[in-house]
């Protein structure tokens, strides 16, 4: 399986998240990983839809994680993001090829992905968080400060 950019920047965006104490914004995020804002706010919104962010317009506004990180899969916020994650077509369908009905390889394929998904469903965003300390040093180069807003909303 290899996993399309949104989703990369999904589980950054949680993990970034999970190290705040307070409300953080698409920009902060942006800045920390040298992301562009406009695809932070696409993934944020999909995070929201799925229900792993949430976002709070106004005045103390931003976003921050809707659950702890103890509550959040990663194999579930790999699936929400991906969709299809079968290595090839012929894994999630039938009359894929001519050789279908007497294929090996497929059953050899769903495995692999049923013990690749099964794992990732049992590891949670808390067991992949980075020390918060870890973030800072990145961020304080970013912008100066670990917990400063950056001047972008």
């Amino acid at each position: 399986m290899k996993l399309t950019t949104q989703t990369d920047y999904a589980l950054r965006t949680l993990m970034f998240l999970a190290t705040r104490t307070s409300r953080s914004n698409v920009a902060d995020v942006a800045t920390l990983f040298g992301i562009s804002v406009n695809h932070v706010a696409k993934v944020v919104n999909l995070l929201a839809r799925g229900g792993y962010v949430r976002s709070i317009r106004g005045v103390g506004g931003g976003i921050e994680l809707a659950l702890p990180p103890e509550q959040i899969s990663v194999g579930e916020v790999i699936a929400n993001m991906e969709g299809d994650t079968h290595l090839l077509a012929c894994v999630g369908t039938d009359d894929s090829c001519a050789i279908h009905s007497f294929c090996k390889l497929k059953g050899v394929l769903a495995e692999a992905e049923r013990i690749q998904m099964e794992y990732l469903l049992g590891v949670t965003l808390a067991e992949v968080v980075p020390q918060k300390r870890q973030l800072n040093r990145i961020q304080i180069a970013a912008n100066g400060s670990p917990d400063k807003p950056s001047s972008r909303s």
